[in-house]
Parts: C-alpha cells; structure tokens; sequence
C-alpha cells in the first residue's frame, strides 16, 4: 500500500488551494481514507475523512471552507481548501483507515501548503 500526497505549495491568505494524493497497493474505493496536518511544534491534528460510501466528517476548525472528496476511479483523494489563513500553514498527509474512520494504517509523505497573511 502506497500513499502519495501532491500539490502543496505557498498562498497568500484568503487564497485556496486543492491537495492530491494517489493510492496503489489496495483497492482504493473499500477504505475510508483521510487528510492530517501537523503545523511546527504542534502535534498532528484530523482534518477530514472520506468514507467508501462517500459521507464525510471534518475538524470543526475547516468545517465550510474544506471540501473531501474521492475519484476511485483515479485512486486519488483530494481536498480542496478555501479561505486559507495562516493557522492551516501545516505538512498535510493523507492516510488510509483499516477500520472504521480513524484505524488509520498506512501513511503517505506530506506535502506542505504555507499560508502568508
């Protein structure tokens, strides 16, 4: 199982940006699979989950301005994010769920968004 997480970059606040990350290894479509970020000195948080029948769940703090979604034909989960501030500056990783929404079991590399107000 391999997770690749693309497309993180430097924003300036106010801006959006949409995040990739690709699946092999598995069969992408029967796993919840996830978003986590963890910003410098702080430990690594629960951003959104998306399941196998698509229903979602999010942290409170993205909650309207993130979107989760999965294209299982492509193995790719993304998110797209809007209304960035500088509180979202993080490495984000993607991560697939064994059991339930939060079993995570495999890890993907991050990919970092910067977010400058």
């Amino acid at each position: 199982v391999q997770l690749q997480a693309s497309g993180g970059g430097s924003v300036q606040a106010g801006d959006s940006l949409r995040i990739s990350c690709t699946a092999s290894g598995h069969y992408f479509s029967n796993y919840a699979t996830g978003w986590f970020r963890q910003a410098p000195g702080k430990l690594r948080e629960f951003v959104a989950a998306i399941n196998s029948k698509g229903t979602t769940v999010y942290v409170d703090s993205v909650k309207g301005r993130f979107t989760i979604s999965r294209d299982n034909a492509q193995n790719t989960l993304y998110v797209e994010m809007n209304s960035l501030n500088a509180e979202d500056t993080a490495l984000y990783y993607c991560a697939r769920s064994g059991v339930g929404w939060y079993g995570m079991d495999y890890w993907g590399k991050g990919t970092q968004v910067t977010v400058s107000s």
